[in-house]
């Protein structure tokens, strides 16, 4: 079950693509996939609604991001040796974190949006991780995988 969301630009509805390719809307049942759903419990409702919502044909429809209005987005540079090696870095000591405006998460085949002057602009994620509810100063690092939507 992989989350999305179709439709107009700031008007898309959450959706859910099933393993045998076919996407259902879950619109009626589901408001969108925010901060609320992931730290309410969103994800135990979907598995329910999936079952009964109706099958939805994606064929021509715009797909927007997968996660609407994120929190924060937060990176993680140079966090593999080839790609350091690759950007004639060296593999640093610690992990390299920089931010992002929650407003760079767009659809897959939506145009990204290049500042004017902008001399340098990397495109590339090689994994992301939605972060379910809010935690901090956690006593067990093996806990902190509990947070993980």
């Amino acid at each position: 079950m992989k989350l999305l969301r179709y439709g107009d630009f700031r008007k898309e509805k959450p959706a859910v693509l099933l393993p045998d390719g076919k996407a259902v809307d879950v619109s009626a049942q589901i408001r969108d996939y925010d901060a609320d759903f992931f730290e309410g419990g969103g994800l135990a409702r979907l598995k329910e609604v999936v079952a009964k919502a109706p099958v939805v044909d994606l064929q021509g429809k715009r797909l927007g991001s997968p996660v609407a209005r994120p929190y924060k987005v937060l990176g993680i540079g140079l966090n593999y040796a080839d790609h350091a090696k690759e950007s004639g870095m060296p593999i640093p000591a610690e992990p390299v974190l920089f931010m992002k405006a929650s407003n760079t998460v767009v659809g897959p085949n939506d145009d990204v949006l290049i500042p004017p002057g902008s001399g340098k602009t990397d495109w590339e994620v090689e994994l992301g991780v939605v972060i379910g509810k809010t935690a901090r100063y956690l006593d067990d690092k093996a806990k902190a995988l509990d947070y993980v939507a």
